[in-house]
């Protein structure tokens, strides 16, 4: 009889890190179901129209395909209603809502980090207006005890870096394992090149997300740094004075994976000064031999070597970012021992780990450590009553 597992993953609607995991632990399972709340394939990685993805009743409600955030009083409720039957163990790939599914089998939740307008809320609220803002203030004490409850019933909960490993444990009093995610972005794919771009300019790949920080970036490329040329995959940041970047500031959207090895392989050094739980961004860069310059926070204390790999920037800020760049400039890089550090993520080795895991929590192999499953009452009422 083959393995029966369960992948389920928060919701399945753009192109980021946490897809990306999505698609390697559908490689190390590749008899697993998958389950998400709402899919858009026009939005996320074509790869998943492989996958018969099963949804949740919220996929019905087409605005919030656009944007799921809209569903946040409705997220919790969709999924604590959902039971995953007749499988051997379930992953949940979860930064707030698919660690609440439920099953009497073993739960593995890979967590990317725990919910961020939970427990870093100024984060998560920062480019959010005022009915967002009182909306989160007013669910923020339900969604909570929820979420904590959620937390509970794992058999086995992963982090994807130290940095969100200490989050855990702060916030749920759980000591997990730290397994960080792989670099699936193939190397030796085909480049689609981006008109009117030469090569040697900086990259920096994010969504326009407060916390993202491109804006000091694109403020350090067009205020402080007057050699230089910056990419920004994902959309332009708002300038800081409501006015418009300038040539040297260039936006792209609507990306291919073609697109962006190419924007990989061409570029001089990525930049990435947003405070990522862990940041794939960087080693997707590293495996092309490109240095990166990281913001020293979250993930990136993992992954990059100073010196070898790339360089620390100290702060968020213009300032910093234009003196990483001129030490950028002083260093001779060597592509081969960036392109080997990234190898030290693959999939195999992801894929590798979470077997390891999977054996455990379903005692095939003697447990290291392991949090004991909890049957525990989720508090749908009152986050209904909230909603309502």
């Amino acid at each position: 009889m083959s393995e029966r597992v369960v992948v389920v993953h928060d919701y399945l609607t753009q192109r980021g890190g946490a897809e990306r995991v999505v698609l390697a632990l559908m490689k190390a399972f590749p008899s697993a179901r998958l389950v998400t709340s709402i899919y858009d394939r026009e939005t996320t990685y074509p790869e998943f129209a492989n996958y018969d993805i099963e949804t949740l009743w919220l996929d019905r409600i087409r605005p919030l395909q656009r944007d799921p955030r809209r569903a946040l009083p409705l997220l919790a409720r969709a999924f604590s209603s959902y039971e995953v039957r007749n499988a051997d163990f379930v992953v949940c790939s979860s930064s707030g809502w698919a660690h609440g599914v439920r099953t009497d089998a073993p739960k593995i939740v890979y967590c990317h980090n725990p919910p961020r307008w939970l427990h870093q809320t100024e984060d998560y609220v920062a480019d959010q207006g005022l009915p967002a803002r009182l909306m989160l203030d007013v669910l923020r004490r339900p969604l909570t005890r929820w979420d904590r409850a959620a937390a509970a019933s794992a058999t086995a909960y992963l982090a994807n870096s130290s940095v969100v490993a200490g989050r855990i444990e702060s916030t749920y009093g759980i000591e997990a394992d730290v397994v960080p995610p792989p670099v699936m972005i193939d190397q030796t794919g085909r480049l689609h090149a981006i008109p009117g771009l030469e090569p040697g300019f900086l990259l920096t790949v994010s969504r326009a997300r407060g916390y993202k920080n491109a804006e000091a970036v694109a403020t350090a490329v067009q205020q402080l740094l007057p050699d230089q040329r910056l990419v920004v995959v994902g959309g332009l940041p708002e300038h800081p004075d409501g006015g418009t970047w300038g040539p040297r500031v260039v936006g792209a959207t609507g990306v291919s994976d073609a697109h962006l090895r190419w924007l990989y392989a061409n570029c001089s050094a990525l930049v990435a000064v947003s405070y990522e739980d862990f940041g794939l961004t960087p080693l997707e860069a590293n495996t092309f031999g490109r240095p990166t310059l990281c913001l020293r926070a979250g993930g990136y204390l993992d992954t990059l070597l100073p010196g070898r790999t790339g360089l620390f920037v100290e702060d968020p800020t213009p300032a910093a970012v234009a003196a990483a760049v001129h030490t950028f400039k002083t260093v001779d890089w060597s592509e081969s021992a960036i392109r080997a550090h990234a190898q030290r993520f693959s999939p195999e080795v992801f894929a590798s780990r979470l077997r390891s895991v999977a054996d455990e929590v379903r005692g095939l192999v003697p447990a290291k450590q392991l949090v004991p499953q909890a049957r525990v009452a989720l508090d749908l009422e009152s986050i209904e009553g909230v909603a309502s």
